[in-house]
């Protein structure tokens, strides 16, 4: 359990916090905006039955998952990416004329060059907007948030776009049962602002990478070490491979130490916490890194049942359940976490402002 002082509760003003996005010289910044988006098409563990061998008792007891979102054939990653960045925009109360900056967390841009920022930008129409794509698997979306913090808190923009976005079904290997259950599709955009009130904002965040990790979770082919060839595609090597066992193990002991760094670091007591949300990979391993951190499973958001893993789409898609269903709400303190392929690991500390 991390131990501090105690914190003000849901719908207080917050008190001054000590955190890397409220040092001297930086503006406040808050989440103004948030909207998500899922393909219509639903894939269901019964479908899943029919295409490997597999059964939905298995996938729910290991993953917790019930059914995932699939695009349709021709959709892609900017499409899902557009519907979600135009109503945060919107509920931002602003255009996307008035958008600066765009960064879009995906591990399956539409193509490898240009980036889904350039085609994102373009068909919203956000012309005054530069940007580019982070490639940091399931880390994202908090890798994401917390690069466009930095320029909205510097002053070098005015509002930014920030989008967690990927068709996973695109890499995933449907004969493959340790993985094709696992993954859905789908986006979530957040527009951030500097804060009309400092005490509803970003709070901190903390960042680490694990190189070391890379052979346990990645797409073998594709790039520029195995150009796409007939021997890769026949291998299956443009597919998402994974070692199960050692990313699960890694995900709940850096899930528990990065969140308690983070909150020792601000003086905030596990308990004074409203909401733990965190990437959506499995219900075992984000339970697991709750009792790590001791905290109550009534604080934990967990709606990977109905989308799956979508990757960089998770975070905002589990906070925007979270304000659907009255937990997510003005002045809640909430903890984002996140581990990926790489490996990648962020969290970041906030104090919701909508």
């Amino acid at each position: 359990m991390v131990t501090g002082v105690q914190g003000v509760r849901a719908g207080d003003t917050a008190r001054p916090a000590k955190g890397r996005f409220q040092r001297p010289g930086l503006r406040p910044v808050a989440i103004t905006g948030l909207a998500t988006y899922v393909p219509p098409h639903v894939l269901t563990n019964a479908d899943l039955e029919r295409m490997v061998e597999t059964s939905d008792e298995w996938i729910l007891q290991r993953t917790g998952i019930s059914e995932r979102h699939i695009v349709d054939k021709g959709v892609a990653t900017s499409d899902l990416a557009k519907e979600a960045a135009l109503k945060a925009i919107a509920q931002a109360g602003l255009t996307p004329a008035d958008i600066g900056f765009i960064v879009v967390g995906t591990t399956t841009p539409d193509m490898m060059f240009p980036s889904t920022a350039c085609l994102l930008q373009h068909k919203i129409g956000a012309s005054n907007a530069w940007g580019f794509d982070l490639g940091a698997a399931c880390s994202g979306f908090t890798y994401a948030l917390t690069t466009g913090a930095q320029l909205v808190a510097s002053g070098a923009h005015e509002h930014a776009l920030i989008v967690g976005a990927d068709i996973m079904s695109s890499i995933i290997d449907y004969t493959d049962r340790t993985t094709c259950v696992l993954f859905g599709d789908g986006a979530g955009a957040v527009v951030l602002s500097a804060a009309a009130d400092p005490g509803f904002s970003l709070i901190d965040f903390e960042c680490e990478i694990d190189g070391g990790g890379g052979p346990s979770l990645c797409m073998p082919a594709g790039g520029s070490l195995r150009p796409a060839s007939h021997e890769t595609v026949e291998g299956r090597m443009h597919y998402v491979k994974q070692d199960g066992q050692a990313v699960f193990k890694f995900a709940v002991r850096k899930t528990g130490e990065i969140c308690a760094r983070l909150l020792e670091r601000n003086g905030i007591d596990t308990s004074e916490l409203d909401l733990l949300v965190s990437h959506q990979a499995n219900r075992r391993i984000i339970l697991s890194a709750a009792d790590r951190l001791g905290l109550d499973h009534s604080k934990v958001v967990i709606n990977i049942g109905k989308y799956g893993n979508t990757t960089a789409a998770t975070i905002p898609l589990a906070l925007d359940d979270a304000v659907a269903d009255g937990r997510l709400k003005k002045g809640s303190l909430v903890l984002l976490t996140s581990v990926g392929a790489g490996f990648t690991v962020g969290c970041v500390l906030l104090r919701w402002g909508i």
